[in-house]
């Protein structure tokens, strides 16, 4: 990675030469040259391990290289030699640790050994893992209620690790389950299941196959999931169309050189990816959906056999979409009815298409309509339940789809809590619990009092900065079962203790032998994966082993074999069969060769909705804010970032390099403001209860970006979202939508 502070324009195309270089650092930054080369020949491998970092499905049969370059970086900061050890306790305080950046404590390595903090000294202190069992406990039955403990999960945590810790969580008698979903792809569940009976995508990489045409919103895969780029490739090779819609121009979604295709590295040659690119302003996917399904509409291009025997809706849905005028359509959207045209000709012309979203549309406030109106337009079609065509909403974390599989929720529902109490014998609560933003308002109103964090990075992941900080210091406990030192472990409560846990890399060994974990990826395939380093550390615990250990020192009295189930995971496998739909026979269908698909009643056009059919879902279109100096702000991720690890300072495919605090401007409203590339502002919200947040000293950059429109990273920009600013219905922080204006820094 670069040291050097520049802005300089990348024109080459994703992948290449410079991810390989970009890979061949980040092992050799970790030490781990030999080591890392020969676990990630084990990534994404049948009896190999899940790759910690994003969702994207595996190949089956498997390619020998399973992995990209933001993969490599995960592995690589996973299995690094490097070690956080008492001694680094001992010569740091929280509050100098506090005062570094997160790159800083990413860097430091892998955790060994579990601590607590101790006031005094503002240290954390070594504490043996009984000791820490017993913390945990008494704090957690000395509250006044249940509900006064809040349980977070982390979308990496095993399947076997997450259906253990609900149970853990139902069994102490509550439903504060908020997980990562929260802050993701909420909208896209309650979108779904609301629309056509199941909140997750229903197509699977064979679709990619067949696929005329895919169009992807809000998504930037190049950075996030980069190993899409491979699929998307291949699809646009044999005639695929690919049609993006991205406010912020993208090189991932332009063209790629497969790091792993010696013919086209060799040649120095590459793929054009979408063959349409439109830049619509910030938050107006909705309009550009609407539009799409006006062209389909008044073109007669409709599945008038499958609207008429799969759906319902749909005539009052026509009548709101005929009625939305084209300068409305136009204006909201920032495209001209000619582009909106052309696109929908496009997806009218295919047979079969897929539509993928990201992050980019579940976080407005508007999410949940837009999804549905991107539903909508795959319905008016056909376009589901056959080859080649479908919602793909494309998860981030690794396990962030399983962990909601296994109960990882705060609303759930009867027949599952019914289960739940009949296989492990007692009374699951049936209140519902905190989601993220409800969880934030309880600790900062001291209504809760303990905070759990089955991984994840709470503090840095989460709006309203501020806010949740103060939440979390007002708690009486936090505890984070964690593999690196973050930001959440400076953030603490008046106690606090970090819980250091097996990575996916490293061998579980317990008493039935090594074991393996499950995960499902963001298309519903459910495979094993299995470490084959040695651990960190000898004193580390894997997060099943963690969660069975507190269950049984909270829960004297369960009737549940806490200690027993996790000598062989078999054993948990066998009760998650008994209880969640779908895994029957799990143990010996998970060790087929790819694991097995977890079956989407939309792909037989099946739709176990209330009224038993696919539902259309009329919107109207949000009102323009006109005010000529408000731009709407979107938080991203940098190219050396994964959610809230940050490897690096380089934002390579953007042209950024050794820096984080920039903002992303078009030149057009670099010019109308009187401002000028490389110059330092201040972003301040504009909203309309009068508050104000602000973040200072941020670079200007200019960049293919719509008047109107900036982008800026986060955790950086994370302060200037309140709590309730979030999507309708889903509660899902709105960080993709946020009024600034931007003022002159001070000088220094």
């Amino acid at each position: 990675m670069s040291e050097k502070k520049s802005i300089e324009l990348y024109v080459k195309p994703a992948g290449g030469w410079d991810a390989l270089r970009s890979s061949w650092q980040a092992l050799r930054e970790q030490q781990v040259v030999m080591k890392g080369a020969g676990t990630l020949l084990r990534a994404n491998q049948p009896h190999g391990f899940d790759c910690p970092g994003c969702a994207w499905p595996d190949r089956n049969p498997h390619s020998t290289f399973e992995f990209c370059e933001n993969g490599v970086k995960a592995v690589a900061n996973e299995a690094t030699s490097k070690r956080v050890t008492r001694g680094f306790f001992e010569q740091h305080t929280v509050a100098w640790l506090d005062e570094q950046d997160d790159r800083f404590l990413e860097a430091q390595g892998r955790l060994t050994e579990p601590v607590a903090y101790d006031a005094t000294s503002d240290r954390y202190r070594p504490i043996g893992w009984s000791e820490a069992f017993a913390t945990i406990a008494r704090a957690l039955n000395a509250l006044a209620s249940p509900d006064e403990a809040i349980f977070y999960t982390s979308g990496r945590t095993s399947n076997e690790a997450a259906f253990l810790y609900q149970l853990f969580v139902r069994e102490y008698g509550t439903n504060n389950l908020p997980d990562c979903s929260n802050m993701c792809h909420e909208a896209s569940g309650v979108a779904l299941t609301e629309q056509l009976g199941s909140g997750k995508g229903s197509v699977t990489l064979a679709d990619f196959e067949h696929a005329q045409a895919i169009f992807i919103f809000g998504q930037n895969p190049g950075t996030n999931h980069p190993r899409m780029l491979g699929e998307l490739r291949t699809a646009a090779k044999r005639g695929c169309r690919i049609v993006a819609f991205n406010p912020l121009r993208e090189r991932g979604l332009e063209r790629f050189a497969n790091p792993q295709s010696p013919t086209e590295m060799l040649a120095g040659g590459s793929t054009q990816l979408a063959s349409e690119y439109y830049q619509p302003r910030i938050g107006g996917d909705l309009a550009v959906a609407t539009a799409l399904c006006k062209v389909v509409i008044e073109s007669g291009a409709v599945d008038r056999d499958f609207i008429a025997s799969h759906t319902h809706g749909h005539d009052d849905f026509v009548r709101s979409v005929l009625a939305t005028s084209w300068d409305a359509l136009e204006r909201e959207s920032g495209l001209s009815r000619a582009d909106l045209e052309h696109a929908a000709r496009t997806y009218i012309d295919s047979d079969a298409t897929i539509v993928c979203w990201g992050m980019g549309i579940t976080q407005h406030p508007r999410s949940v309509a837009t999804i549905q109106m991107l539903a909508n337009l795959l319905l008016l079609r056909g376009n589901i339940g056959k080859p080649g065509a479908g919602p793909c909403p494309v998860r981030g974390h690794s396990n962030v789809q399983g962990d909601r599989t296994m109960g990882i929720y705060e609303q759930p529902s009867p027949a599952f809590l019914d289960r739940l109490g009949a296989v492990f014998d007692f009374a699951p609560p049936r209140a519902h619990g905190y989601d993220t933003v409800a969880a934030i308002e309880a600790m900062f109103e001291r209504r809760a009092k303990v905070f759990f964090a089955m991984g994840g990075n709470f503090a840095a992941a989460t709006p309203d900065t501020a806010r949740t900080h103060e939440a979390l210091r007002r708690c009486e406990l936090t505890v984070h079962v964690s593999t690196k030192l973050n930001r959440s472990h400076l953030v603490h409560g008046r106690d606090a203790l970090i819980l250091p846990c097996l990575g996916r890399t490293e061998i579980d060994l317990q008493a039935a032998g090594p074991q393996a974990v499950t995960v499902e990826d963001s298309m519903s395939m459910v495979h094993l994966s299995s470490g084959m380093n040695p651990p960190a550390s000898d004193r580390l615990m894997s997060e099943p082993a963690i969660v069975a250990h507190l269950a049984a020192a909270t829960l004297p009295g369960s009737r549940t074999p806490w200690p027993w189930l996790v000598e062989d995971y078999d054993r948990i496998r066998d009760r998650i069969a008994k209880v969640i739909d779908g895994f029957a026979d799990f143990n010996a269908r998970v060790r087929t060769d790819g694991g097995f698909h977890l079956h989407h009643p939309g792909r037989e056009r099946v739709f176990p909705t209330s009224s038993g059919k696919a539902g259309f879902y009329p919107h109207a279109l949000d009102e323009r804010d006109e005010r000529s100096d408000v731009l709407q702000l979107m938080t991203v991720r940098s190219h050396d970032q994964y959610n809230t690890t940050v490897y690096g300072l380089d934002d390579r495919y953007r042209g950024v390099h050794g820096l984080r605090r920039v903002v992303f401007i078009s030149r057009a409203d670099l010019e109308r403001l009187g401002l000028r590339d490389g110059e330092h502002v201040d972003i301040g919200t504009v909203w309309h209860d009068g508050s104000h947040r602000v973040v200072r000293d941020f670079r200007l950059v200019e960049y293919d970006i719509p008047a109107g429109c900036l982008a800026a990273y986060f955790p950086e920009t994370n302060p200037l979202v309140p709590l309730d600013h979030h999507a309708e219905r889903a509660r899902t922080p709105a960080s993709k939508s946020i009024p600034v204006r931007l003022h002159r820094s001070a000088p220094a």
